[in-house]
């Protein structure tokens, strides 16, 4: 279930400028030849304007062939229009801020094949995102069910031998999310993020029978496919204040990740404490070497999370600092410590 808690309105709004501040450090020193990342965005930033026009002209289309006529169906079209050329322009601002912090030269991740290990068996595994077959994780939030498994299957892609990690999403045993995601590790431990398959479900009533149907595989990547280049699901040795891309599929999987503590226990950091079960932390983190990371996209700027990791036990809690609320993991089946689950 979702658990919420009073807005701790100062504790969220410095949580969030410590997000932003990772995002506008100084920008690093180039010349105007070289400043192929903020050259990458300003393309971008084109690139959703014409969409935004594109679905601007469909909808007008459709407003033609409407019963109650166009007049009411084209002013909900523009207000459409107007909000998606904001979003296009808080896009293009995050995209730029990112680029001051992570740097302008060419984004051309490693995936050379002699880099990488055997996912099933690793010499130099992360501790703090442990992929053995069988491995179980189950979160849950307001009447939904997330449960990931580290699937005994592989997947070869650019040359990487992957590994499958099964995340599915039911919400009152109803399945609507069914993803694969492809996790590479390479030899200084960096998880690699080789892409998902993304499948989201939705029931309509009225159906006969009712049985979830596909909607969308929104966020689907594969490296090597179309546009897609590879992320880092999580750093070999995080580094506080570094900041990452953790997939890029332009306009289409722009997560990125930034490394705000790798000493965090409860009672350590009032910012990061709002929100997080003390008991659930203590649990996790009795030593204070637990990693928080911000999640952000720059499609969505205006959202982000911080996910809690655990040596041994991987990501035990996700907080959404903004809305008050938050995540815990509920039941794993891998380590000693998933036996004192769940933590209410």
């Amino acid at each position: 279930m979702v658990h919420s808690l009073s807005p701790l309105l100062s504790a969220a709004a410095l949580a969030w400028l410590t997000v932003c501040s990772l995002l506008i450090a100084a920008p690093v020193p180039a010349s105007a030849e070289s400043r192929v990342c903020s050259a990458t965005a300003q393309l971008q930033f084109k690139a959703c304007r014409a969409e935004a026009r594109s679905d601007l002209q469909t909808t007008k289309a459709f407003c033609l062939n409407e019963d109650a006529g166009p007049r009411g169906c084209r002013r909900d079209a523009a207000e459409a229009h107007d909000e998606a050329r904001n979003l296009c322009s808080d896009q293009l601002a995050a995209r730029r801020n990112l680029c001051g912090t992570i740097g302008e030269a060419p984004y051309q991740p490693d995936m050379d094949p002699d880099h990488f290990q055997d996912p099933r068996n690793p010499w130099n595994p992360n501790p703090y995102f442990p992929l053995a077959v069988g491995n179980r994780w189950v979160f849950e939030e307001d009447g939904e069910r997330i449960e990931i498994e580290v699937l005994d299957a592989t997947k070869r892609i650019s040359g990487i031998d992957c590994v499958v990690y099964r995340d599915t999403v039911t919400s009152d045993g109803l399945l609507v999310e069914d993803t694969d995601d492809w996790f590479g590790i390479r030899h200084n431990a960096d998880v690699v993020y080789c892409g998902e398959e993304v499948k989201d479900y939705e029931y309509f009533e009225g159906d006969d029978p009712e049985s979830p149907e596909l909607t969308s595989i929104d966020g689907r990547f594969k490296v090597g496919v179309d546009l897609a280049k590879s992320g880092i699901t999580f750093l070999g040795t995080p580094s506080v204040g570094i900041t990452y891309r953790q997939e890029w599929d332009p306009g289409n999987a722009e997560d990125i990740g930034s490394v705000l503590s790798t000493t965090y226990g409860y009672g350590s950091d009032p910012v990061l404490d709002a929100f997080v079960p003390e008991a659930l932390a203590n649990l996790m983190c009795p030593d204070h070497d637990c990693i928080v990371i911000a999640d952000q996209s720059t499609l969505d700027p205006d959202s982000f999370e911080h996910k809690f990791y655990a040596r041994g036990i991987g990501k035990f809690l996700e907080v959404k600092p903004d809305e008050g609320e938050f995540v815990p993991l509920a039941e794993c089946n891998f380590d000693p410590r998933c036996d004192a689950l769940p933590i209410e």
